[in-house]
């Protein structure tokens, strides 16, 4: 069995989320790149991330198409074994654009199936 429930995976991501939110909230692109203490904590919450994705059931994500699932899991694997690959602008993107929308998607989730048992 698991350590964590995968519904406090997705809390786990909930909270990653937040803090990658807090760390770049009112901060450049540029000023981001030139802080290598906000860099590499937001790549680990990255890596935190991908890594609670990979122990959501088959069955959950199966039920929730419109999630980025592969993708989430998929950027935690260039974090973590191609880091010398991880295109900056391509994490700033997504915290710009992915990461709010992903927010009321995953509280959906715990909404539904906590509600649905």
């Amino acid at each position: 069995m698991p350590s964590r429930d995968w519904r406090q995976r997705i809390q786990d991501i909930l909270v990653s989320i937040t803090e990658i939110e807090q760390r770049i909230n009112g901060i450049t692109f540029e000023e981001f790149t030139k802080n290598p203490t906000i860099v590499k904590a937001v790549l680990y919450d990255f890596v935190v991330i991908g890594e609670a994705t990979r122990n959501i059931p088959n069955e959950i994500q199966s039920r929730y198409p419109l999630i980025p699932w592969r993708l989430m899991g998929g950027m935690r694997n260039v974090v973590t074994h191609e880091y010398f690959q991880v295109s900056l602008m391509r994490v700033w993107e997504t915290i710009q654009n992915d990461l709010p929308s992903l927010v009321p998607q995953l509280q959906e989730v715990l909404q539904t199936e906590v509600s649905g048992e």
